[in-house]
């Protein structure tokens, strides 16, 4: 398939020298059938503004353009790929603005234009879970993106959905959880890219929830990081690093003390926070 008159893949990036760095997470997409269901995966993209990390040479930001992006945002560090952008700019005039930089450095909200946004990439796999965590803890809540269509590894991709009960619940499952509906639309084999990683992908798609259970995103942290750090334990010990009678505070936020966390849903992570804070709320009042 053709979604567009550009030179193929694998011409451009021959052409600006753009071999995959692994110091950069780098993972080319080529297969434009592919690059196009990821972004038709995000939703109807008629009018829509996009946010897209580590374009590379530009296959998902051709896709998302040619199936109506109606404005693409991409955020590229590798100064390598600036010139095949251009091109790809020059294509959809006025509708592709790339910021050359550190998606983890970059204010991305100067740049939008106030409209709902939506999130859509092949995130470098070296900073994904640092940028969704971000996303996920943006404050004030909804945020300023609409969703994310996210590529990960596998591994990373099935405990960002995990529910209670699995071995791949943990921190990542709990804030996900708690502030978006998250599920796995596909798998992406190995072969998809270059250079092939050597582990399989999937794409998540992840939408806000309007109202989350109520806590501090601070305490909901905290609390899942020591439940979570001595996940075998029951947290009536796991816990006792915060609380002052973990015991207590359990019983108070409805949870039997001889559960583990893995056992404990997100509406219950929430309660304890809000445990959590009180306590605090109360020790320095």
């Amino acid at each position: 398939m053709s979604i567009d008159d550009l030179p193929p893949l694998r011409d451009v990036i021959r052409r600006h020298e753009l071999s995959a760095r692994k110091s950069l997470g780098q993972n080319f997409l080529l297969d434009l059938n592919l690059t196009a269901r990821i972004a038709r995966s995000s939703g109807p993209l008629d009018g829509a503004e996009v946010v897209e990390i580590g374009p590379g040479p530009g296959g998902l930001t051709r896709a998302l353009l040619a199936l109506g992006a109606d404005r693409v945002i991409a955020v590229e560090k590798d100064r390598r790929a600036i010139a095949a952008l251009a091109e790809v700019g020059e294509h959809y005039p006025g509708r592709l603005t790339v910021i050359e930089g550190d998606a983890l450095e970059t204010d991305l909200a100067s740049h939008l234009s106030g409209r709902p946004v939506r999130i859509v990439a092949n995130l470098p796999y070296n900073v994904a879970t640092v940028l969704l965590t971000g996303w996920l803890t943006a404050e004030p809540w909804p945020s300023w993106w609409r969703s994310l269509t996210l590529m990960f590894q596998k591994e990373v991709a099935e405990r960002i959905v995990a529910q209670p009960g699995t071995g791949a619940y943990g921190r990542l499952g709990v804030l996900a959880g708690w502030r978006t509906e998250a599920k796995i639309l596909f798998d992406v084999a190995p072969s998809a890219f270059v250079p092939p990683p050597k582990v399989t992908s999937s794409v998540v798609h992840l939408v806000p929830r309007a109202e989350p259970e109520p806590c501090r995103i601070r305490s909901l942290e905290q609390v899942t990081q020591a439940a979570f750090g001595q996940r075998r334990k029951m947290l009536r010990q796991s816990l006792k690093s915060l609380f002052r009678d973990p015991v207590a505070a359990l019983e108070a936020a409805g949870i039997e003390p001889t559960r583990r966390a893995e056992e404990i849903d997100v509406a219950g992570f929430a309660a304890l926070a809000r445990e959590l804070l009180s306590e605090r709320s109360a020790a320095t009042g």
